[in-house]
């Protein structure tokens, strides 16, 4: 019996050093973010695209808030209302957050494979230090802009969850609003964002 529990003490001792690694290392957020996606793969986390059920904070087709300032990657500030007329997929991340980092690679093959003239993405870090934002993004290649707040949130954009992301059609309405990730690199979503056009 003693045999046992030393092993057992000795295993458990061993996968507690592993994950206390990962943490020390910062690297267990890409390991649960990998996990994530295999998720991911399964489909049980993509946006109701037909019946809007993911809309939980606002009503459907509410117009949407555009007084929200921005500062991009460089630097930039972007006004929110600069980008009226085109349909924005904004989805909200922070690098900390494995789902975030679990859904950024479909985001990004989203971002090459849609029209640029026509939707806008939003990629809305909520880091405390954007530049662990800027870091992140560099480093793995991915090909959108990332933006933080210039000033508060506006209240229709406020979550209890990250990521959530939010789609607004070209006519300013509020059309989706999906908490938790999502796989966006499917042919479903993109038809629903060209309906948005």
């Amino acid at each position: 019996m003693k045999k046992k529990t030393k092993k057992n003490l000795i295993e458990y001792g061993i996968i507690f050093a592993i994950f206390a690694g990962l943490y020390i290392t910062g690297l267990h957020t890409e390991v649960l973010g990998f996990l994530q996606r295999g998720v991911l793969a399964t489909g049980l986390m993509d946006p109701d695209l037909d019946k809007n059920a993911d809309l939980a904070v606002n009503d459907t087709n509410s117009k949407a808030d555009f007084s929200m300032s921005l500062i991009n990657s460089k630097g930039e500030n972007v006004a929110m209302e600069e980008l009226k007329g085109k349909v924005i997929f904004m989805n909200l991340w922070a690098t900390w957050c494995p789902p975030c980092v679990a859904e950024m690679p479909g985001i990004n093959k989203l971002y090459k494979d849609i029209d640029k003239d026509k939707v806008a993405f939003v990629m809305l870090s909520i880091d405390q230090d954007f530049q662990k934002a800027i870091d992140f993004n560099e480093k793995k290649g991915y090909d959108f802009e990332i933006y933080r707040s210039n000033g508060p949130i506006p209240q229709m954009y406020s979550s209890q969850s990250i990521p959530t992301t939010y789609v607004i059609d070209a006519r300013g309405n509020l059309v989706l609003t999906h908490m938790g990730m999502g796989d966006y690199d499917t042919k479903d979503f993109k038809e629903f964002l060209k309906k948005q056009y």
